[in-house]
């Protein structure tokens, strides 16, 4: 096998991005399937190369929007990943992020450096090119232990949801069933949740409660 030219002299800093939404009661995340060789055909996660001029959090919101077509979404730093071979270009080190994302009105694009975007449950990944298997596998197991200390799953909701839809996810990403009024009670008593008065047909059962948000931004709570 042809041994893929060197293009950088030294070691430079990336950014790749697992984004997360919940599609058909899974757990999915964004991929782009790459032209570029060695990997052409293969998939990966947004990113790209940070600028000279920009800090880590700016660079990940352009290649969010840049790579995604995405903005205004939960993001937050994962991890470095920083091992010697993990591109085949060179020394490149990646400063991975993870995004969240509710599955209603948002459409993701790419542009026209990559030949497709699409989602993919994260029990059912296609082979990733670079490390990216590994940055998704972090970002997978983050977004698990956030669930029981913060109130980040607002990020994958959309603005009006039922308890049962709220429960669903937790349980889907935790891998586990949680006892329903336990987890209702608790929820409700951290006040993270407000009742709308409003109620949504749930087909044979009776209609069920409607709930927003109280606030959009992380906290701190003590949930499982």
């Amino acid at each position: 096998m042809t041994k893929t030219p060197q293009k950088y002299n030294y070691a430079v800093i990336a950014t790749d991005i697992a984004i997360f939404t919940m599609q058909n009661e899974q757990l999915k995340v964004l991929l782009i399937k790459m032209k570029k060789a060695p990997y052409t055909g293969s998939w990966a996660l947004p990113g790209g190369l940070i600028k000279g001029d920009e800090n880590l959090d700016d660079a990940a919101e352009r290649i969010l929007l840049d790579k995604a077509g995405l903005s205004h979404v939960y993001l937050e730093q994962l991890y470095t990943f920083g091992r010697v071979d993990r591109d085949p270009f060179g020394r490149v080190v990646s400063v991975s992020y993870f995004a969240l994302i509710p599955n209603s009105g948002i459409t993701p694009k790419t542009s026209s450096e990559y030949s497709e975007i699409a989602w993919f449950s994260v029990k059912n990944l296609p082979k990733l090119a670079y490390d990216h298997k590994e940055i998704v596998q972090a970002a997978i197991q983050r977004l698990q232990s956030k669930l029981s200390y913060t109130n980040i799953i607002y990020g994958l909701l959309p603005k009006e949801f039922t308890l049962g839809e709220l429960q669903t996810i937790y349980e889907i990403i935790l891998g586990k069933k949680l006892d329903k009024r336990n987890f209702r009670k608790k929820i409700l008593s951290l006040k993270l949740v407000k009742k709308l008065n409003r109620k949504k047909s749930t087909g044979p059962n009776r209609p069920a409660e409607l709930y927003c948000f109280t606030q959009s931004k992380p906290q701190l709570v003590d949930i499982l």
